[in-house]
């Protein structure tokens, strides 16, 4: 059926579900780029009818419960261990479980994001290189409100051949955090405690 002859509310669940697809098996973890290529396929013009990101991260919830049921929990578990462990080496920095990892919609393509909390963040550096651990140092832009963004260092490594991100914030924004590209709302954020508690559930 030709795009133009599909109501608005049908295209964007469409958009959705394409794009939740893209997402879950070709690895494509931004959404807006997600969506435009589920535009592109689904011959829709570009910027119309688009859905919201949480629609697009619920229709990869199903995606996942329909066609990963077996894989994808495995991938998601696998990734929640190493973050734990990644999180006990780094327990000085006070390190935070965010993202997909933490939300249960992590694939086999997905990293580990952690936020870790210091002035000073070439102190991530050297506890990294104490345990001889090869990383290299990125950028990573945040937002914290519609018109303010920051930059922030992010020392990237692999462990188990998953990347494991970690953004350096300062101190004095623990309480402050930036706000999620799925909703706009702040990013949700765990502890150790609280991972620990997911993996225990996973097991049972």
């Amino acid at each position: 059926m030709a795009a133009s002859t599909r109501s608005p509310q049908k295209l964007r669940l469409e958009l959705a579900q394409e794009a939740a697809r893209l997402i879950a098996e070709d690895g494509i973890n931004d959404y807006m780029a997600a969506k435009r290529k589920a535009a592109l396929r689904l011959g829709v013009p570009p910027g119309r009818h688009l859905p919201a990101n949480s629609e697009v991260e619920q229709a990869l919830a199903e995606y996942q419960s329909l066609f990963q049921s077996e894989s994808q929990p495995q991938h998601l578990e696998a990734r929640r261990r190493i973050a734990g462990s990644a999180m006990r080496l780094l327990r000085n920095f006070r390190p935070a479980l965010t993202g997909a990892v933490l939300t249960g919609t992590a694939s086999r393509h997905s990293h580990v994001d952690l936020h870790v909390f210091t002035d000073e963040p070439e102190q991530i550096g050297f506890l990294l290189d104490e345990h001889a651990i090869p990383y290299r140092l990125m950028n990573r832009t945040l937002k914290h409100a519609r018109n303010e963004s920051r930059d922030y260092p992010v020392y990237q490594f692999r462990a188990e051949d998953v990347p494991v991100n970690l953004i350096v914030i300062p101190l004095n924004r623990m309480h402050n955090a930036p706000l999620s590209p799925v909703d706009g709302k702040p990013m949700r954020r765990a502890g150790l405690e609280k991972v620990e508690r997911l993996l225990d559930d996973q097991d049972e």
